[in-house]
């Protein structure tokens, strides 16, 4: 989620990175799955369970930017991290998905392992999750009706969280995955049967589906730190790829480096990159925007457009998870 208002505003971008994987523990639920895949109907849609009567409206302790520790009601604070983290402009039911896995994120640490000292997550994008006030959205150019969508959204799936086998998820999310999503193995290491590469199709018109880099052979050279010479077209070597199309292993040099690794070392939008050489240096050209794990938020919004339910945007993403109402 790094940087995310300032990608937004600049470059229409979302641009966001969850972390990785947390430990998370058992919560008391009102059951009524709606997305298991034995519950899915034969024309594809997903049922969403009746809400509860009660609500589910916790104090989270919050570590602002400021450095205290503000306790806030939960849907309050998920509208500011909506606000931060996916455009008004997007579908109602793509915002509601939003609204969902932010919530599983916030309530996976706060009845887990709290993220900070004294609270369960910050509003810093490139560890937790982004958060704009309402006052900031609207120094920035947003607009009432924006935040009115948007807590419209929230409401709308109040003590909604997504879980699998009794747990809630690590609900991952990032920008635009480039047309398939990626295996959270392939990532950081750890399987996760719910975090699985899957098509992400109808992303074509995010602002970094593709983008490409060149650097100058030197350039290239220094940030691998290897001592290259010759024809920069003799450096590249077998590239091995992920189940979503990534990158997973690349030579160059003769040296055998993780797409990952690659990602960081050359600061690129994600792992699914090409890379071309020739006397002038080294080009690469990426799709996609993130981590790639979890709900595209690009592709969510094209899914929404499509006419797919918030329910059915996440089985799409999280197959196999249960979506399910969170009590008092």
């Amino acid at each position: 989620m790094k940087a995310f208002w300032k990608e937004f505003c600049l470059a229409g971008a979302l641009g966001l990175v969850m972390p990785g994987l947390l430990l998370g523990a058992a919560v008391a639920f009102y059951r009524e799955p709606a997305a298991a895949p034995d519950e899915i109907q034969p024309d594809g849609t997903v049922p969403i369970p009746v809400a509860a009567s009660g609500s589910y409206h916790p104090q989270i302790p919050i570590l602002g930017k400021d450095g205290a520790v503000h306790n806030m009601e939960l849907d309050d604070y998920l509208t500011g991290v909506v606000l931060a983290e996916m455009p008004a402009s997007f579908e109602p039911e793509a915002l509601k998905a939003q609204a969902v896995v932010a919530r599983t994120y916030t309530v996976r640490a706060y009845r887990g392992k709290y993220r900070h000292d004294g609270a369960a997550v910050c509003t810093d994008s490139t560890c937790c999750q982004g958060y704009l006030s309402e006052t900031d959205y609207l120094s920035r150019g947003g607009s009432e009706t924006g935040i009115d969508k948007i807590r419209q959204a929230v409401l709308d799936t109040s003590g909604y969280v997504l879980t699998y086998q009794g747990e809630l998820i690590e609900a991952t999310y990032f920008s635009c995955s480039g047309g398939s999503t990626e295996d959270a193995v392939a990532v950081w290491g750890t399987d996760v049967p719910y975090l699985r590469a899957t098509d992400s199709p109808g992303e074509e018109n995010a602002a970094h589906y593709t983008d490409t880099v060149t650097f100058t052979p030197a350039e290239f050279a220094h940030a691998l730190s290897l001592e290259l010479t010759g024809n920069p077209a003799g450096w590249l070597g077998k590239v091995t790829y992920t189940a979503g199309g990534g990158v997973d292993t690349m030579e160059i040099g003769g040296i055998s480096f993780k797409g990952t690794a690659l990602r960081k070392i050359l600061n690129l939008r994600s792992t699914a990159f090409t890379m071309s050489a020739g006397e002038n240096g080294i080009t690469v050209t990426t799709k996609g925007y993130g981590h790639r794990v979890g709900m595209s938020q690009y592709g969510a919004d094209a899914m929404a457009v499509a006419g797919s339910s918030f329910a059915e945007i996440l089985a799409h993403y999280y197959r196999g998870t249960t979506l399910e109402c969170l009590t008092d």
